[in-house]
């Protein structure tokens, strides 16, 4: 496993991959109070990350949605279908 000092940017994929494997190396054995406080550091980093992404992402398809004239389609709710049908 590698130990970077910041978490590179990265896809959004392998920065969630990495948070994942963060947190249950925090939740499995018991570590060393350096190397917990370590993984959280990056951990929160690597949260942050992600969220910037989602983030970027949600703004590129608001652009998209609004490039296409402003079409959206509803979302979807369970049980509206019968509803609608009726």
């Amino acid at each position: 496993m590698s130990q970077s000092k910041s978490p590179k940017l990265d896809t959004f994929e392998k920065n969630l991959e990495r948070l994942d494997a963060i947190v249950h190396e925090l939740e499995g054995a018991e570590l060393p109070l350096e190397r917990a406080l370590r993984l959280y550091e990056e951990g929160m980093e690597l949260s942050a990350m992600c969220y910037k992404q989602l983030q970027e992402a949600e703004g590129r398809v608001e652009i998209i949605r609004k490039r296409a004239g402003g079409v959206v389609a509803e979302p979807f709710k369970p049980g509206e279908e019968a509803e609608t049908e009726a």
